[in-house]
């Protein structure tokens, strides 16, 4: 039985750095971290007593928990609140989705994660509220200034910098992988630890990608993307899962009430 044990509020730099290199570690291609994410402490705990080395939170499962929608519409020190309560709740490291910072600048964005016990960050390079792609400059200069502040602040911060173009891209199937290439590649550059691009699912992309972006990948589990035993076979070195998991048990809780409604028992047999 894995044990849980509150930490302190302020969290020290030489176990946030200790953390971050041990959530560093865990990027391995061919054997990737496994992270299905956590909305709240319990789901956080139920993630690490399941055995798993890190906890990822997700943005848009965070933002319904406190009554928001995705894509920049939680203020940002609740949402700093909700990191803060999962990261005191276990022990493994907390890699935190903060969309693209809420308008924080890099170094602010750096201290309030370290503040929230978090040792990782997605940063998106998508517009939230229009889902327009940033010049990918742009998008580089801002990874790169995160990455400064992190190494400054001696927290090590573990960078996910997340592409976009397989939802917000377009072009041809070929011209968007080479913009996710590119893209990604310049984010390795400037600094981050894996390239996150989001909905790509074709085990011939996922492969290409792996192959070629010269740094490890993340992809988002869902329904028709290749089995974990398969993308590690193609070379990912992370697999999360977005919202999956907090709107499968938010259907089942619909499935629970709506039996409760017709006075039948929501319970399933034992």
């Amino acid at each position: 039985m894995t044990e849980f044990r509150e930490k302190p509020a302020i969290h020290e730099k030489a176990t946030l750095h200790e953390k971050a290199a041990a959530l560093r570690a865990l990027h391995v291609p061919g054997d990737p971290v496994v992270l299905p994410n956590a909305w709240d402490a319990a789901s956080a705990r139920a993630v690490e007593a399941a055995g798993f080395s890190a906890v990822a939170t997700g943005s848009a499962a965070v933002a319904a928990v406190l009554g928001y929608e995705d894509g920049h519409d939680t203020p940002a020190d609740e949402m700093f609140a909700a990191v803060a309560r999962i990261s005191r709740a276990v022990a493994v490291p907390v890699t935190a989705d903060v969309e693209r910072g809420y308008g924080l600048k890099p170094a602010e964005l750096v201290e309030r994660l370290a503040a929230a016990g978090a040792v990782g960050c997605n940063l998106e390079d998508s517009d939230p509220a229009t889902g327009a792609m940033i010049d990918p400059a742009e998008q580089a200069d801002f990874v790169a200034a995160v990455r400064a502040a992190a190494d400054q602040a001696g927290t090590g911060l573990v960078i996910n910098a997340r592409v976009d173009t397989f939802i917000h891209g377009s072009g041809t199937p070929g011209e968007r992988l080479a913009e996710a290439l590119d893209r990604g590649g310049r984010y390795l550059a400037a600094g981050a630890d894996c390239v996150y691009p989001i909905f790509a699912g074709d085990p011939e992309v996922i492969g290409a990608l792996a192959k070629e972006m010269g740094g490890p990948i993340n992809v988002l589990f869902r329904p028709g993307v290749p089995a974990i035993r398969d993308l590690a076979a193609l070379g990912v070195a992370r697999v999360s899962f977005g919202p999956g998991i907090h709107r499968a048990a938010q259907a089942f809780t619909a499935r629970m009430l709506d039996a409760i409604a017709r006075g039948d028992d929501p319970f399933p047999p034992a």
